[in-house]
């Protein structure tokens, strides 16, 4: 497996479910968090692809933890909606980066967006709405 890029680190909170698709890793840019993995037989489908399922929960992960952690202190939510648009694939051995845009955080609802890449490739698009739960 290759190196992981620079600028990545082991992402900052885990739970079961990124302790068992991780390692992921994480940086924070200008544009804000970026979500890295690498792909693994663990993430593929029969075809040899990276599974749909997979690029759905780390766009949930992704857009859920830029939009609760954009304010201060983090504002808690739930996924109410999500949906994802497949463009192209990762394969085994690839490195995946979700690249997280958060619209807005309001009082009750929360909108943010997110772009899958392979290299320069954009293989995916996400957009969710989050509901801010009482802390």
């Amino acid at each position: 497996m290759s190196p992981v890029p620079e600028g990545f680190g082991p992402l900052s909170r885990t739970s079961p479910l990124t302790e068992l698709l991780g390692p992921i890793y994480q940086k924070v840019d200008s544009s804000g968090l970026v979500i890295g993995l690498f792909a693994e037989e663990k993430h593929c489908n029969a075809r040899g692809l990276v599974h749909g399922g997979v690029l759905g929960t780390l766009a949930d992960i992704a857009m859920g933890y830029s939009a609760a952690f954009s304010t201060e202190p983090p504002t808690p939510m739930v996924t109410t909606s999500q949906t994802i648009d497949y463009v192209g694939k990762a394969e085994k051995g690839d490195w995946l980066e979700v690249h997280t845009d958060v619209q807005k955080v309001g009082r009750s609802a929360a909108f943010a967006n997110c772009y899958f890449h392979v290299g320069s490739t954009r293989i995916a698009r996400a957009s969710a709405v989050f509901s801010v739960v009482a802390s």
